[in-house]
């Protein structure tokens, strides 16, 4: 539910990898979002409408995201989809973070909208290890999400491991995502994802500042 820039964005993506799907929107014009080759079926009308969503194929839906531009209506529309029509796997989109923690207790998944962009732009501001993206269960493990500071351009995922003790997992350039091997050379705008030990950790975040060492390439 919901044909804004997100929901088209993750229609369009969903399609791409083979998923039938139907999109709700209480305004037809959103629908030229998909643009002309989406083959999905469009509903108008409003997500937490009972008939609108039977329109929509509800019964058969295994799965519904709600990510229209209000919070209430997307709430609503995630919780008619449970709890009316039985579809265990849902997500709603929520602006205030207040209002998310609350549905999370109440047993909705949600995306924060705003408390997830401020993450993401404190994790481009701060130092990196000020806040870990992912920690496992047992507690002793953390990954990064790390810019590559100047001093790493030029130098190799096996460098950065070598000095840092850290393990990059995966590296994103130009938007796009990738599997680096040690001789993969680190560029101007590369963000990685960094694993490290947790009780480590600073050691790996120092060495990281500190840059490489004259004897690494």
């Amino acid at each position: 539910m919901g044909c804004g820039r997100v929901g088209s964005t993750l229609a369009q993506r969903l399609e791409e990898r083979g998923h039938s799907l139907a999109v709700i929107d209480s305004d037809a014009d959103a629908f030229r979002r998909l643009g002309p080759s989406f083959s999905g079926l469009t509903v108008t009308g409003l997500g937490f409408d009972r008939d609108v969503l039977q329109r929509a194929g509800i019964e058969r839906a295994h799965a519904f995201a709600a990510v229209s531009s209000g919070d209430n209506s997307n709430i609503i529309s995630a919780r008619v989809a449970r709890e009316q029509f039985g579809v265990d796997t849902i997500v709603a989109r929520i602006y205030d973070p207040g209002r998310a923690e609350v549905y999370e207790r109440l047993g909705v998944p949600t995306v924060a909208t705003v408390t997830w962009a401020a993450d993401q732009v404190l994790r481009r501001l701060l130092p990196a290890g000020h806040d870990p993206v992912y920690r496992d269960p047992s507690g002793e493990v953390r990954a990064d999400q790390v810019p590559v500071q100047a001093k790493w351009v030029g130098r190799t995922v096996e460098a950065l491991e070598k000095a840092t003790g850290g393990r990059v997992a995966s590296l994103a350039r130009f938007g796009k995502g990738l599997i680096p091997t040690g001789a993969t050379v680190l560029q101007d705008g590369d963000v990685v994802q960094l694993f490290s030990a947790i009780p480590d950790s600073a050691d790996v975040f120092s060495a990281l500042e500190l840059g490489p060492r004259e004897d690494e390439s």
